[in-house]
């Protein structure tokens, strides 16, 4: 196991906290090259999501990376769920986001709030990979206002009615005519809100559009799902009415740090490409990463990287996934890595000029990518709300 020194004490490696975290990361990058990358400029290109290529991810154990081991799951923890998706951002960050919608969104918040039962019924096809699966929560006039949905669910006898429109939802199709497979989905119920699940097929659910010319992520597909009177059995309702608020509560952390997660990739692989570029490009007779200009966006991009690196892991080792209780740190996280892995997509380019503008270089669908990660899971406006209000609610915080 890799470790540190220091006055003579060994510390576990931050990004590597012992074999099973060295191993996934070997497993993944490897997985990456082989398989990701050689298929990640087409499918941007296309807009296709790869099907095949994500089933594999189950063959792998990674769309039940936090599933526990007796319950058909990889049994690992944050630190494993930052890297994978830490390593599949770095070639795709289309691909990786429908990773991260389906592990993180679904089976991770479903795995932790469904019973027994409900577990049964739908864990294996998620965690296998048979299903694709996603979370409905943003509607055409509701985002980060959450209390601001319109999207109902009405009791009747053993059943609900669920009525409503969501947007922006990834994996929400796997086509441009067919809808994913199993989704959760937040609606009202009176004033308060509750999570159901609803399989493809159900009566009323439909695909509304394909959300097709976005500016990245463009392997990742995105759609509009209508719901019309949706009978939805009782039995598929998570929990109790009303308790949508401590299930988007417990799954949030994950959510954001995995975001941000993402970010390091993007910024990781655009420090990589630049600085290799830099040592083989040359004007007025030598290489370009000889003047200063060119230094200093390589420099700031790779300290910038680091900085987020040891953020995120520092987190990730210290997240309980059963129980919230960082989530000032991970809007943090999510609000540094986001903005971070922007900028250093624009440097790369920078310094790449002509080259890094078109879509071989790869930073150019990098610098696409990382725009999203500012607006999708939470704004970064959002950060700033959440951070400065639970400062002011805890400062002892200083101390």
């Amino acid at each position: 196991m890799p470790v540190s020194t220091t006055h003579g004490a060994h510390l576990p490696d931050l990004f590597a906290p012992n074999d099973e975290a060295v191993l996934l990361r070997q497993t993944v990058r490897r997985f990456v090259e082989q398989e990701v990358e050689p298929q990640a400029l087409e499918y941007e290109r296309n807009e296709k999501f790869n099907l095949p290529l994500f089933r594999k991810l189950g063959g792998l154990g990674l769309l039940g990376i936090t599933v526990a081991e007796a319950d058909g799951g990889a049994g690992m923890d944050a630190v494993a769920a930052v890297i994978a998706h830490e390593e599949l951002s770095a070639s795709d960050p289309g691909f990786a986001l429908s990773y991260l919608a389906h592990s993180m969104l679904f089976v991770n918040n479903f795995y932790r709030n469904a019973n027994a039962e409900q577990r049964a019924r739908y864990l294996d096809k998620v965690v296998s990979g048979e299903w694709v699966a996603g979370m409905c929560m943003s509607e055409p006039g509701a985002g980060t206002d959450v209390l601001g949905m319109t999207s109902r669910a009405r009791r009747d006898g053993d059943r609900y009615l669920l009525t409503g429109r969501k947007m922006w939802i990834t994996n929400g199709c796997v086509n441009d005519r067919e809808l994913g497979d199993l989704f959760l989905v937040y609606a009202k119920t009176g004033d308060a809100l509750s999570t159901f699940v609803v399989p493809k097929g159900t009566p009323g659910f439909s695909l509304g559009q394909r959300i097709k010319d976005k500016a990245g992520m463009r392997s990742s597909p995105t759609a509009e799902l209508v719901f019309e009177d949706c009978p939805v059995p009782v039995a598929n309702r998570l929990g109790e009415e009303g308790d949508s608020v401590m299930h988007m509560m417990r799954n949030l952390e994950i959510e954001r740090l995995t975001l941000a997660a993402m970010g390091l990739g993007i910024a990781r692989r655009c420090v990589e490409l630049m600085n290799r570029y830099a040592g083989e490009r040359k004007a007025f007779q030598q290489p370009i990463n000889s003047f200063g200009q060119i230094q200093r966006h390589i420099a700031e991009s790779y300290t910038e990287y680091l900085a987020g690196r040891s953020m995120v892991y520092d987190i990730a080792r210290r997240i309980d996934l059963a129980a919230p209780g960082h989530r000032m740190e991970t809007d943090a996280a999510k609000l540094f890595t986001a903005t971070m892995s922007k900028n250093v997509a624009d440097r790369a380019i920078q310094v790449m000029g002509g080259f890094g503008y078109v879509g071989e270089a790869v930073v150019e669908r990098l610098w696409r990518a990382a725009k999203l990660l500012e607006i999708g899971g939470g704004t970064i406006e959002a950060h700033h709300k959440n951070i400065t209000r639970d400062l002011a609610r805890n400062p002892a915080f200083f101390q």
